[in-house]
């Protein structure tokens, strides 16, 4: 007999003004699911990021059905599992953890959740020359999911020089090799100008935050022929993709890329199918209004 109460929560840092509670929820109640999503943050804790562990066996000690797991705690939560899916395991990240006979199984829902969103709205832009900024936990999902969707080639760029290595070696040993390179940034003008026409920008760091506002490198490095996929979406609509739609190029905001994986981690948690037409909706009244993909 199928459960109709659920209880989950999001172990992370400075998690306060996340999304994620209400999407859940929301899609809950319209479900008629009793069900809790609760913050558990560790600045709010005043823990370290190695306490995941403890907080991870507190849950399932006190009857969790599952965790979201984010920043700083994706790698650190892997020791303290039974199992991962092959995805979770590809990407040595976790973002999802579900309780299943006393075991805690992790899943990584970012790239599934990326891939979505890329399709849904960048469905016919050319994937042979990809530039990504930022090489952290949601650099690794986003690169995953941009290779598996048939991106020729991508190129990671990261001011920390071993942690775009490290990912690019990584994406090679999966999809094979040459399907991924790394740069440090100054050779970003050089890459951009070789995407023109043949490929985007995927940006994955945390500057367009509300906390980290402006722009990652110089307005003038975007061309007209370049896609631009932004992971940040709160705000939306980010200084990048604003000036990226200034000039024509096509955008894509990191709304989606939030309600995919929810759905994902939804359906994860309870074995029910979500609805992300309406998830949608939900971030674009939660969020501001999402920006259309043109």
């Amino acid at each position: 007999m199928a459960k109709d109460s659920y209880l989950v929560g999001l172990i992370g840092a400075g998690i306060g003004p996340s999304l994620s509670p209400a999407l859940h929820e929301r899609e809950a109640d319209r479900q008629g699911l009793r069900y809790l999503y609760r913050l558990l943050d560790i600045d709010v804790l005043g823990v370290r990021p190695e306490a995941v562990g403890d907080l991870l066996r507190s849950a399932r000690d006190t009857g969790y059905d599952g965790l979201n797991i984010t920043h700083p705690c994706k790698q650190l939560v892997i020791e303290h599992l039974d199992a991962l899916s092959p995805q979770a395991e590809a990407l040595g990240a976790v973002n999802t953890v579900v309780f299943e006979d006393g075991r805690a199984i992790g899943h990584n829902t970012d790239v599934t959740g990326f891939a979505a969103s890329f399709a849904r709205g960048l469905p016919d832009v050319p994937l042979e020359r990809v530039v990504q900024l930022g090489a952290g936990g949601a650099g690794a999902a986003v690169a995953h999911a941009t290779l598996t969707l048939g991106a020729g080639r991508v190129t990671v760029v990261d001011a920390l020089a071993d942690r775009a290595a490290d990912l690019a070696a990584s994406l090679n040993r999966h999809f094979g090799e040459g399907r991924a390179a790394h740069a440090s940034p100054d050779r970003l003008p050089e890459l951009l100008a070789s995407a023109h026409g043949t490929g985007g920008l995927v940006h994955a760091t945390p500057t367009g935050m509300a906390a980290h506002p402006g722009l990652p490198f110089p307005a003038e490095l975007l061309h007209p022929d370049l896609w631009v996929a932004e992971v940040v979406y709160r705000p939306l609509d980010t200084e990048l993709l604003r000036t990226a739609r200034a000039i024509g190029c096509a955008t894509l905001d990191g709304g989606g890329m939030a309600v995919f994986q929810a759905v994902d981690a939804f359906r994860l948690f309870t074995g029910r199918e979500p609805d992300s037409a309406r998830m949608l909706a939900d971030i674009a009244e939660l969020a501001g209004a999402v920006g259309t993909p043109k």
